[in-house]
């Protein structure tokens, strides 16, 4: 004959236990979330910092009357790509710069929706960023684009197809990065955040 009160007790002990995980299940839940909101105002924070050495690095070419050379682009340019690495290195994020008119192949659009978010760019000029959701190499996680405008600092290597600097039309025979008027969209940054429990999952062995 069962014994009707250890049942009873069992039960309980069940009860609280399914409890007790609950609870552990939403706290790991919420700090996770908080974790993601801290990481999400993060990448825009880093992002906002990034264009403002962009833009800050391409107003040093203003006024100048000298043609700008290989130096200056390692010196205007090559800075906000590597600091751009460095973030993603840090960060665990994929960090690029994006453009449908690229000068540099490594730029194009990379997905579907990366060519998505620069049409959604064009379409609304008031539009600065957005957040999506998205799956590279196989890896879910959340996206962030940026839109990066063209100021009239950058006309002096992306103005005219003719006016260019001689070091772009020798170095980028495929260049289509030109013809840009001030105030026009140049491209877009974008920051791909693996999502945690996805990288914990390819971590194990």
């Amino acid at each position: 004959m069962v014994n009707q009160p250890i049942v009873k007790l069992f039960h309980r002990l069940l009860t609280v236990l399914g409890l007790i995980l609950l609870i552990f299940n939403l706290q790991a839940a919420a700090a996770l979330a908080q974790t993601e909101a801290a990481a999400l105002a993060k990448a825009v924070q880093e992002i906002e910092n990034l264009d403002a050495l962009r833009s800050g690095l391409a107003s040093t070419l203003e006024g100048k009357t000298e043609e700008p050379t290989l130096q200056t682009m390692k010196e205007v340019c090559r800075p906000v790509g590597m600091r751009a690495m460095q973030l993603g290195q840090e960060n665990g994020w994929q960090v690029k710069q994006i453009a449908t008119k690229y000068r540099n192949p490594a730029h194009a659009p990379d997905t579907l929706h990366a060519r998505m978010a620069l049409a959604k760019f064009q379409q609304d000029p008031e539009l600065m960023g957005f957040w999506d959701r998205e799956t590279i190499n196989d890896q879910p996680g959340t996206r962030y684009y940026r839109r990066i405008n063209v100021e009239q600092s950058c006309l002096v290597c992306h103005g005219g197809k003719d006016r260019r600097p001689q070091f772009v039309k020798e170095n980028y025979p495929q260049d289509l990065a030109y013809d840009f008027q001030v105030g026009d969209l140049r491209g877009m940054y974008s920051v791909f955040m693996p999502d945690v429990k996805a990288v914990l999952q390819g971590a194990l062995p």
